[in-house]
């Protein structure tokens, strides 16, 4: 598997996703868990991104989840956080609760407890909402916390910017 990317390419996947968004005249909003804002972090420290970037949303916890981004309760009880319909609904709630046009969406278990067999350390769930269309991919990564959360980011930008 490759290494985790260090901050300096995720900040230049950062650029690369703010030129094509630009350059369609959009605007994002992202809606993160097991990041915990590291993908905001790494667009708004980028001079100028409030062209682009509308806000971020960190929903760690159900509550968050169903009170910011409308994340329907029966979804989290059944399915779980982690789960591609709370995915899809992170994603759609990040559009419908802010002024952005496309939004990307990350749940999992970064570690290094939390797993199970089912859903082990490393599961993400990611959704991009483009269009009002919402596409998912689930990914399992190696490595320790930083590792996961640090692939985590920087997949979650690379989906966004090959979707537009």
């Amino acid at each position: 598997m490759k290494a985790a990317p260090n901050d300096a390419e995720l900040a230049d996947l950062a650029r690369e996703l703010s030129v094509k968004l630009l350059d369609h005249g959009l605007v994002m909003a992202a809606a993160e868990s097991c990041t915990g804002g590291w993908i905001a972090k790494c667009c708004t420290d980028i001079a100028g991104s409030s062209a682009w970037f509308e806000r971020g949303f960190v929903v760690y916890s159900y509550a968050a989840k169903r009170e910011m981004l409308d994340v329907d309760s029966m979804i989290l009880e059944t399915g779980g956080a982690v789960s591609e319909a709370a995915a899809m609904q992170m994603a759609a709630g990040a559009v419908r609760e802010s002024e952005a046009d496309v939004s990307l969406a990350v749940t999992g278990i970064a570690g290094p407890a939390g797993g199970t067999a089912a859903k082990p350390v490393g599961l993400v769930w990611f959704a991009w909402s483009v269009d009002r269309t919402v596409s998912t991919e689930r990914m399992i990564f190696r490595g320790d916390r930083d590792e996961v959360r640090r692939l985590t980011v920087a997949h979650a930008l690379k989906g966004l910017a090959r979707r537009l």
